[in-house]
């Protein structure tokens, strides 16, 4: 009897699947840069083990700190405030 593997995003293929092409990650969205207190929008991209966890898809939080070539997201969820470090291909400006 062979185990399965129980990975990071197992049963997850379905909602991570894309049904478009995806277009290539540029430069550009490698060498983004924000300020300290700039609103962001977690949009993950590229590479799977990277990636911010899908409940945070679509999430629009503020940014507290730089962490080595990331950044510290502080996101509202309902009554709880979460802290994620998040790399920089996966977060949009949002607003002005």
């Amino acid at each position: 009897m062979s185990e399965r593997s129980h990975g990071l995003f197992v049963g997850r293929t379905r909602h991570l699947s894309r049904h478009h092409k995806p277009s290539s990650l540029g430069i550009t969205s490698r060498i983004k840069s924000f300020e300290i207190g700039d609103k962001v929008a977690i949009v993950p991209k590229g590479n799977v083990k990277n990636i911010p966890h899908p409940r945070y898809r679509g999430k629009v939080g503020s940014i507290i700190e730089k962490r080595g070539s990331a950044y510290v997201v502080e996101v509202k969820m309902m009554s709880a405030t979460r802290q994620l470090v998040v790399p920089t291909i996966h977060l949009e400006k949002v607003g002005k």
